[in-house]
């Protein structure tokens, strides 16, 4: 069944659903994706707390030496309280004594005999941290879907919690078929080639946050194929690439069917990568991609990291273009939907020049692509473009369009 771009999106979302849940320490949880909402059980701070180094004092104090007879460090659990006239020497952290009005900083006052002379406007709680300014107990922290990075965790640990619930990574198993395909690590003649689709594509995973399976080169035939797809059927998803078009040893398809995959597509409109095939064996999902190394980065990049995304749980699973503007000229084929790599430098996106669905180097030197509509020739300098980054994550909860037409 051949579909739009946008049909075969729709067709992966529904068909790739979240994993199952496992329980992690947070020092291990950079990158996954939470599995249960967070609810703050303290206040952060639990306490009115100093801004600054300085002295605890009243404002009723403005302009007067007030004397200095204790010092309060952060941690100590002093009962300390403050009268008019007096101040103490307080410490960043340390907890507010009961009678302070304000901090005024060390920088900001003189000595005097017995004390300190403060300034002749003082403002009422200034540099004091309110106990739950920052956190309020029964607010509700992260949710489930959020990925878990740096600043995610330290919210976790603001609340004394040491363990959650994350989403298991997805499990992709990979393999390229071709007998003329070798491994780098192997010796090539004149009519061979490197596989150079699996290690692209296994880096690729590993960046998007998955456990990778490499197992292999398939060669072109029925047998060989069924082996290396029997080998990966412990996977959430099957990734493969060659063998999906329609020449004399393109076996692959035949080969999944064997196994009983019901094809939710085999076709796509959009160029490079029209054969690209979705499907799945029971629970484990399958993307066959062409063998041609440009089109099956690219489309492993629209397709395959959409399936990702919704297998890792992640509530952003959407593709999210950035809107910018064309740096150069740019003239194409019109008749289908196609993928354009370029360089996006954070003001412009600048087309590649030269490109085919058999090149490796576009891709190297890019770090995004944008998608043409089927009816445009010719997008122009400054013209609105919606670029699709390849080098950095950005993702949405709700889906946006995605072409450039």
């Amino acid at each position: 069944m051949e579909v739009t771009i946008e049909k075969a999106l729709e067709i992966i979302y529904t068909k790739s659903k979240k994993r199952s849940l496992k329980i992690l320490p947070i020092e291990s949880v950079l990158g996954l994706i939470l599995a249960q909402d967070i609810v703050a059980t303290h206040n952060l701070p639990p306490y009115d707390n100093s801004a600054m180094d300085g002295y605890a004092v009243k404002v009723i104090d403005a302009g007067q030496c007030v004397r200095v007879e204790h010092t309060i460090f952060a941690g100590d659990n002093s009962s300390e309280v403050l009268k008019s006239g007096y101040g103490i020497k307080i410490m960043t952290g340390a907890k507010i004594p009961q009678g302070c009005e304000l901090i005024v900083p060390i920088e900001d006052i003189k000595e005097c005999k017995d004390g300190v002379k403060l300034p002749l406007k003082l403002t009422l709680s200034k540099h004091i941290r309110v106990c739950g300014e920052d956190i309020k107990s029964g607010v509700k922290l992260l949710k489930d879907g959020e990925k878990l990075q740096a600043h995610q965790i330290t919210l976790l640990a603001s609340q004394g919690i040491s363990h959650v619930k994350v989403y298991k990574k997805p499990r992709i198993s990979l393999f390229a078929s071709g007998s003329e395909l070798k491994m780098h690590f192997e010796s090539v003649e004149d009519y061979q080639l490197y596989n150079t689709n699996t290690p692209a594509l296994f880096s690729r995973a590993v960046e998007l946050g998955c456990e990778v399976d490499f197992i292999g080169t398939a060669k072109d035939t029925l047998e060989d194929l069924k082996e290396h797809i029997k080998s990966a059927l412990n996977s959430d998803l099957i990734v493969t690439s060659g063998g999906v078009s329609v020449g004399d040893a393109d076996y692959t398809k035949e080969a999944f069917a064997f196994f009983g995959m019901q094809t939710h597509f085999d076709k796509v409109q959009i160029k490079p990568g029209k054969p690209t095939t979705f499907g799945q064996i029971k629970d484990t999902l399958a993307l066959n991609l062409p063998g041609n190394p440009l089109a099956a980065s690219l489309n492993f990049e629209l397709f395959g990291q959409s399936i990702i995304l919704a297998l890792s749980g992640n509530s952003s699973k959407y593709i999210n273009p950035i809107k910018t503007k064309m740096k150069n000229d740019y003239r194409l084929k019109k008749g289908r939907i196609s993928l354009v790599p370029g360089y996006f430098d954070g003001e412009c996106f600048e087309a590649s020049t030269k490109f085919a669905p058999g090149m490796l180097s576009p891709l190297a030197s890019s770090n995004s692509y944008i998608m043409v509509d089927k009816d445009v020739e010719f997008i122009g300098s400054g013209d609105s473009v919606r670029v699709i980054s390849i080098r950095w994550s950005f993702t949405s909860v709700e889906q946006t369009a995605l072409l450039t037409s």
